[in-house]
This record gives C-alpha cells, sequence and structure tokens, in this order.
C-alpha cells in the first residue's frame, strides 16, 4: 500500500478509467492499437524524411521534428497507461511522477513549437518562395529546433521545482493513467497560488503565443494568395497548408478542452477529464502521420517506394 504519511515524498495512485476498471484488459486492446499506430506511423515518417534525398527541405525537417515530438509523447505515457491496463500497476513514486510530468508537458511544448516554425515555412514558401532556401538554411533549421527544445524546458525545470516545495497531506489519488500538472497540484495541502499562477503563464506564454503566431502567419499568408493571380495556383498554394491546418487543430482543440475542464469543470462527471486527457496525448500522434501521408504526396510517394522496395527483397 502506498504511505500516504509521507507529506513530502508521496507515492501517488494513477487511475485508470473510472467505473470501467473491470473492463481494463479489453480497454487495453484500442489503447495498444493507437499506441502502436502513432509509434510506427511517426518511425516510419521519420526514417522517410531521413532517408529519402528529395525530401531533404524546410518543410520536411519541420515534420520529421513533429514526429519526434510525439514519439516522445506516447513514450512519455505509455508504460503507466498499459501497466494500469494490464497490471493494475497504480503506484508511482513522488520523483517518477514529476520525471513524467516534466517530459509529457516538454513534448507538449515542443509539438506548440515546431507547429508555429511549420506555419512560418508555409509563410516564407508561400509569400517568398525565391528567398525560401535562402531564408530556411540547414543552419537555421537546426538553430529553431535547438530554441523548441530550449524554451520547453527552461519554461518547465521551475514548474517542477515549485511542486517539489509543496505538502501532500490528502488523497493521493490522481485523475489520470499519467502525470499532469494540475492534477498533482490539486493534491496538495499546501499553497498553490504560486503554483497555479506560473501554470497558468506557461501554457499562456507556450500554447498561448504561439497559437496567436499560427493565426497571424495564416491572415499573412491568406493575404499572398490572394494577390495570386492563377486562380489554380491559389489553389495549389491552400492545399499546401491543410495538412498543417489540421495538425494545429487536432493538436490544440484537445489542449484547450483539458485546461478548462481541469480548471472549471469541477462538477464534470470523473470520466470526461480522463477521455479528453486520453485524445489529448494520443489523437495529435496518431493523426499527424495519417494525415501527412493522405495529404502529401512527396510523403506518399515516398512511403510507397519504401514499401516497393522492401516488397523486392522479401
Amino acid at each position: 500500500m502506498p504511505n500516504f504519511h509521507n507529506s513530502t515524498f508521496p507515492t501517488f495512485l494513477l487511475t485508470g478509467v473510472p467505473g470501467l476498471e473491470w473492463a481494463h484488459a479489453w480497454i487495453s486492446i484500442p489503447f495498444c492499437c493507437l499506441y502502436l499506430t502513432a509509434l510506427s506511423g511517426n518511425t516510419l515518417i521519420l526514417f522517410v524524411v531521413l532517408t529519402e534525398p528529395s525530401l531533404h527541405e524546410p518543410m520536411y525537417y519541420f515534420l520529421s521534428m513533429l514526429s519526434t515530438t510525439d514519439i516522445g509523447l506516447c513514450i512519455s505515457t505509455l508504460v503507466t497507461v498499459l501497466g494500469i491496463f494490464w497490471l493494475n500497476a497504480r503506484e508511482i513514486s513522488f520523483n517518477a511522477c514529476l520525471s513524467q510530468m516534466f517530459f509529457i508537458h516538454l513534448f507538449t511544448f515542443m509539438e506548440s513549437s515546431v507547429l508555429l516554425a511549420m506555419a512560418f515555412d508555409r509563410f516564407v514558401a508561400i509569400s517568398n518562395p525565391l528567398r525560401y532556401a535562402t531564408i530556411l538554411t540547414h543552419e537555421r533549421i537546426a538553430q529553431i529546433g535547438l530554441a523548441v527544445v530550449t524554451r520547453g524546458t527552461v519554461i518547465l525545470i521551475p514548474l517542477v521545482l515549485l511542486l517539489k516545495r509543496l505538502s501532500f497531506c490528502r488523497s493521493h489519488v490522481l485523475h489520470h493513467s499519467y502525470c499532469f500538472h494540475p492534477d498533482v497540484m490539486k493534491l496538495s495541502c499546501s499553497d498553490t497560488k504560486i503554483n497555479s499562477a506560473f501554470g497558468l503563464t506557461a501554457i499562456i506564454s507556450t500554447a498561448g503565443v504561439d497559437s496567436i503566431f499560427i493565426l497571424i502567419s495564416y491572415v499573412l499568408i491568406i493575404r499572398s494568395v490572394l494577390n495570386i493571380a492563377s486562380p489554380e495556383e491559389r489553389k495549389k498554394a491552400f492545399s499546401t497548408c491543410i495538412s498543417h491546418i489540421t495538425a494545429v487543430a487536432i493538436f490544440y482543440i484537445p489542449l484547450i478542452s483539458l485546461s478548462f475542464v481541469h480548471r472549471f469543470g469541477k462538477h464534470s462527471p470523473p470520466y470526461v477529464p480522463t477521455l479528453i486527457a486520453n485524445i489529448y496525448l494520443l489523437i495529435p500522434p496518431v493523426m499527424n502521420p495519417i494525415i501527412y501521408s493522405v495529404k502529401t504526396k512527396q510523403i506518399q510517394k515516398s512511403v510507397l517506394k519504401l514499401v516497393c522496395s522492401k516488397g523486392t527483397h522479401i
């Protein structure tokens, strides 16, 4: 049994699907399928971009960054989620919980930053195509990648350290199958005003700011596209943005929904935050490879080429 008397370094209890504990083994089947789809799809995208010379362009480098963050997000939750469904392994130590929380939020912030970088990539490609290669050089893309990781890390370290100063003398039962900052913070019997304010600031300064700049990018993209004389060229320009717009929607809508449920949905049924939390973490990694494989012809061709070449070797 977990030690509920240790208020400084407690052992938390994770939660599967409230009210459906008897069906966890069956619920694990679709979860396994989603994890396998996400990991295999993003690994395939990453492999294709890295090995296919025709895809060594800024747009596809950013896509490989997106796949990397999606893989990281899946791995961050895989062990605890399937551990609960298969083994009822609900206990997690305080430090392990903080580590998992750090990586979940890090990859979430990184994904938001990469989506912003991809919006900038589309803006440059459409509004200034002649200077596209000189603006987004390999060196600049590497700098953007480093900035993405650095920003997330710098914001999250204080967030984690602020949790370490709290005492936990109430119930140690978390409401998700992984450690999530607002969820952990709510269990403290200390004053969490600073933690709450810093958590809200972290969300606003990352996903909030990124979403505003993505919106601005698309306003500028639309203005540039409308200045194109040929209707055919306009259609072609818009079509290059469809995959990215869809990826932005499936990332931000669940993220905003989960934040609202945690802050304002105190009277919602217990399965609502669990459902939204799982959608928030699994749907983007599952859908992104599918979206880009279906909507991007170059990715389609490269994947088919890879599959066909493997088929001829068998």
